[in-house]
């Protein structure tokens, strides 16, 4: 995002998540005031996944999904990997969330925001 005070949202939740982990009384309050940046910007893409961020938070106490895994190249019929190859806790993967929302130009962020969407929406 291009807001510095977006930013430092961004920055607060990343050390509040590193100091005390998912704590829901202050990360969804945070979160959401991350999403009144991004709404002012006019991203809709990071709009919905904080909100859909937040709602899963607010629902399971925790950030149950995995962090977005790059597409394996399939040759010589080697299996991809799945999730549990690649377990990830629910703080790392909710801080990357956050921290893809820092650098909107670049593409491989977008697509692992649009990837967190799906995550989220299929949950």
């Amino acid at each position: 995002m291009e807001n510095t005070n977006a930013i430092k949202v961004i920055d607060k939740i990343l050390n509040n998540l590193d100091k005390s982990g998912i704590n829901t009384d202050t990360l969804i309050d945070d979160i959401k005031a991350l999403r009144v940046f991004a709404i002012e910007e006019e991203v809709p893409l990071v709009v919905k996944v904080l909100r859909l961020a937040y709602e899963h938070i607010e629902e399971h106490e925790a950030f149950l999904l995995p962090i977005p895994q790059d597409e394996p190249l399939e040759e010589d019929g080697e299996e991809e990997p799945t999730v549990e190859d690649n377990e990830v806790s629910p703080i790392e993967s909710l801080k990357y969330l956050i921290a893809l929302t820092r650098n909107l130009n670049n593409k491989d962020n977008i697509s692992d925001l649009k990837e967190y969407k799906e995550l989220l929406l299929a949950y």
